[in-house]
């Protein structure tokens, strides 16, 4: 017994609701309802289509209606799917637990069963198939109407084409001849009935109307009977079992024409959904592998033109609005912006407004030439697709896939503008917490040489005249020290906000090496000469393509920095050479070395780890990361590795220069 949910359980359940869509005029009232109770108690909302053997069957209007049908559920908010099979409660019942549906809402026939024979009604085995459901049946008072409309029509909707007709006769002339062989070499009469049930169950594969087959049993009961029993070229028959060999014979020859027609159909229906599958599955991986909009908008509309056949028109959305048309051409493949008329556009631009389908096929804007869909996803839209209908309406399969792929499109854009709004987001908040760590680096270590400045210049304003020879002199020094220490954290800022920024000035000539390096010495900290600088150059002349200026800033910087790293005495090594095809310029020093856990951060911004500089000021920690960018720029690479037995050596590389000879 099931006992009523309480409060808790029932708000923990979401409410699915699944409507049945049909050919029916009175569907449009089934489907407005349905929706209204998805609206009611804010659950998902479904229409479901069952594609049975018999759909193609169908007249025109009736696949308008079922087209114009499916539109009306598309616009009040569901999502269209379609499944294949012969039973159609079958397919709505396994859907529906498939998808955890809670609720079907479906139409009522009010024909009655005549017969015990007569098949029961839809809705009576919806509820058998899904008894753990709530089925919601609306009458239907058109059905009845429906049901001898298509009693009416059953004779033209059985009728056999004169190719089937013909292919019909030549596969029974076929059966005769061999029969006739059989009996003149003797075969017993079983073999012959093989025959020609063997003729039926062709005659089921090579024609289009199950009544051929029907047809083909009861001409081969009757040629069998008037050929091969005896009294021969008569329909009467001697022995008294004939009359059940002939019964056994059409009802193994109904059988088999039944069963094979069915499995054409479900081989029919089995190629239309693996056919669908592989265009969903290709065209999920193809946008997944997409790096831009226009890409995917390119595959969206190829994949289209695969699976309709049909010349495909694609607007894009730019900045909030339409794109111009782009033609994709179903013949060759090719893609080109088109000039269409203002009825065309006013189409498209509609849909695009309105997130509904619009253009030929509809009953809106219905004297333009092309269908027209949104590439949407809940309502926003990312562009409109135009399909050119030539009087030729898409059927519920077709109208399926192409929802789905409209559908993959629009996720697949959405993601990468989610994705593209993430990564701005995050470069955002790296600018800004670059911008704090500047201006707290800044204010923390501009503050020592700015008082020194400050103070000793105020020392010599006042007490100039008292002051020693020696001490004068040492405070002037350290004055310029200062400085030029702030001269040169002043020409680092400005390098990395432009390369920030790409406004970099880069003018790259081919220069000597060695007169490069021996500018950057003239320029090195006055406290060089407390260390030994060694240079060395291992090639006469070696030339490389650079910037000049700022491969001089990136010399000096890794000069600056091994003196402030390393105590009084060291040793710094300049070397230049060739290497792996390129000029290559390293700066090693005997200090202390850099940690290994210090390796792979030293070329951050900011970076400074712990050691201390000799005059306590510490540094901003942007040299190193500005001498990576530069020489990046350059097309070359900054390294660190250990100087053997202790300190660090620094190596950045350059592309190797040629002279230019003019004549």
């Amino acid at each position: 017994m099931d006992f009523p949910k309480g409060p808790e359980e029932a708000e923990a359940v979401e409410e699915h609701i699944l409507v049945c869509l049909s050919a029916s005029p009175s569907n449009a009232k089934i489907i407005r309802t349905a929706a209204r109770m998805a609206n009611a108690f804010q659950g998902a909302f479904t229409a479901l289509y069952v594609e049975t053997p018999n759909s193609d069957k169908m007249s025109e209007a009736d696949k308008n209606r079922i087209q114009s049908n499916i539109r009306l559920a598309e616009q009040l908010g569901a999502a269209i799917s379609t499944v294949y099979g012969d039973d159609v409660s079958y397919q709505i019942a396994e859907y529906a637990r498939i998808s955890n549906v809670t609720k079907i809402v479906i139409g009522r026939s009010n024909i009655n069963r005549n017969h015990f024979w007569s098949r029961t009604s839809l809705t009576e085995e919806l509820i058998k198939n899904a008894p753990n459901l709530d089925i919601h049946i609306i009458p239907d008072s058109s059905a009845a109407h429906k049901y001898y409309e298509l009693k009416k029509g059953f004779l033209l909707h059985i009728q056999p084409s004169g190719k089937d007709l013909l292919i019909t006769l030549l596969v029974l002339a076929g059966a005769t001849g061999i029969g006739t062989l059989f009996w003149s070499l003797g075969f017993t009469e079983a073999n012959i009935i093989t025959v020609y049930i063997l003729g039926v169950l062709l005659t089921s594969l090579f024609t289009k109307r199950h009544m051929c087959s029907v047809i083909s049993a009861l001409v081969s009961v009757l040629l069998f009977n008037f050929l091969f029993t005896e009294p021969r070229l008569t329909f009467h028959a001697y022995e008294q079992g004939y009359p059940f060999t002939f019964a056994i014979m059409l009802t193994a020859a109904l059988i088999t024409g039944t069963l094979a027609n069915k499995l054409k159909n479900h081989a029919k229906q089995s190629a239309q959904s693996a056919f669908r599958t592989k265009i969903l599955f290709d065209t999920n991986q193809q946008l997944q592998k997409a790096e831009t909009e226009d890409d995917m908008i390119t595959i969206t509309a190829r994949q289209l033109m695969k699976l309709l056949a049909r010349n495909i028109l694609v607007f894009s959305e730019r900045a909030g609005a339409l794109s111009d048309a782009c033609l994709f051409h179903a013949d060759s493949g090719r893609q080109n912006e088109i000039h269409l008329p203002d009825r065309e556009k006013n189409a498209a631009q509609w849909v695009f407004e309105h997130k509904q389908r619009a253009g030929a096929s509809t009953n809106t804007l219905s004297h333009a030439e092309n269908l027209y869909l949104a590439i949407r996803i809940n309502q926003k839209a990312y562009g409109v697709v135009g399909i050119s209908m030539e009087g030729k309406p898409l059927d519920s399969f077709e109208n399926s896939v192409l929802l789905s792929i409209l559908g993959e499109c629009a996720l697949a854009i959405e993601n990468n503008r989610n994705a593209k709004e993430k990564e701005d987001a995050a470069m955002l908040a790296q600018k800004e917490q670059l911008r704090a760590n500047l201006l707290r680096a800044i204010s923390h270590d501009l503050r020592t040489p700015l008082t020194s400045i400050s103070g000793n210049a105020s020392t010599l304003l006042s007490h100039y005249d008292q002051l020693e020879r020696e001490t004068i002199f040492q405070m002037f020094t350290d004055i310029y020290d200062d400085s030029q220490w702030l001269i040169s954290l002043v020409e680092n800022l400005l390098s990395v906000t432009r390369i920030e920024e790409g406004r970099l000035n880069f003018h790259q000539t081919t220069e000597l090496v060695e007169e490069v390096i021996d500018e950057a010495m003239r320029h090195v900290s006055r406290k060089k000469t407390e260390h030994r600088i060694m240079v060395e150059y291992q090639e006469e002349f070696l030339l490389a393509k650079m910037d000049a200026k700022l491969i001089l800033q990136v010399i000096i910087n890794l000069v600056d920095n091994a003196v402030k790293y390393t105590p009084a005495g060291s040793t710094i090594q300049i070397r230049a050479q060739k290497r792996a095809g390129m000029a290559a310029v390293s700066v090693s020093d005997n200090g202390p070395g850099i940690p290994d856990d210090w390796k792979s951060k030293v070329f951050e911004m900011f970076f400074t780890g712990e050691h201390k500089i000799i005059d306590s000021r510490r540094s901003l920690g942007l040299g190193l990361s500005l001498c990576k960018s530069i020489v990046s720029v350059h097309g070359g690479e900054l390294t660190l590795e250990d100087n053997i037995p202790h300190g660090c050596i620094f190596t950045f590389t350059l592309p190797l220069g040629e002279v230019d000879l003019h004549e």
